[in-house]
């Protein structure tokens, strides 16, 4: 009788699980879901509560371009616009609007070094573009942020003068793609710090 008891038990879990998963089938096909909801865990360790912040408001106005490269100054800007508004944290708004940040810039300077070189021709160059970038507090006009960026992109050179032109201008143009990502990364880390806010709120230092 004992033997016959163990092997009725052993039978018994797989049948209950044949069950169940009848049941949840016939659920799921009755359109039942099941839903999980609720805040789940942060990467970071940010909490629930700091990551449903409002974001910074910010106004990004066009840079002053001070290179010798024409016409990089309305590009430049709107590849910071396009990456502050993906990563960096804030909420890029039209200079018409009212704001909580404000970024100006300058293009310091663009430069075209060789990489390599035979003894009759340049091989390969890089362009080398470096950006200032400032953001102040709307309200107090007071600078909180501030930081320099270089970005650079190498490119081949060919026989073809109009072709290596337009190699150039692409190099630029990813140069220029580089900076306006470091800026909107290294802006969203002084943002989960909390440096922006703490220097806005710092008072000022008073000279004698």
């Amino acid at each position: 009788m004992l033997g016959s008891r163990t092997r009725h038990v052993g039978l018994r879990t797989p049948l209950l699980a044949i069950g169940c998963l009848t049941v949840m089938t016939l659920l799921t096909a009755c359109g039942y879901q099941f839903r999980v909801e609720g805040a789940g865990p942060t990467i970071g360790g940010a909490s629930a509560t700091a990551s449903q912040e409002t974001p910074p408001r910010l106004i990004i106005r066009t840079l002053v371009n001070g290179s010798f490269e024409p016409n990089l100054e309305t590009r430049y800007t709107n590849y910071l616009r396009e990456e502050f508004s993906a990563g960096s944290g804030a909420q890029v708004v039209s200079d018409s609007e009212a704001a909580d940040l404000v970024l100006t810039g300058q293009i310091l300077s663009v430069i075209v070094p060789t990489l390599s070189f035979s003894s009759t021709a340049t091989l390969e160059s890089r362009t080398e573009v470096v950006v200032l970038a400032r953001v102040e507090d709307a309200r107090s006009r007071k600078v909180v942020w501030s930081q320099v960026v270089k970005g650079s992109s190498e490119f081949f050179i060919t026989p073809d003068l109009q072709f290596n032109r337009a190699l150039q201008n692409r190099a630029v143009e990813q140069a220029g793609r580089f900076v306006a990502a470091d800026l909107a990364a290294r802006f969203l880390l002084q943002l989960e710090m909390g440096a922006l806010t703490k220097h806005a709120s710092a008072p000022a230092s008073v000279s004698h």
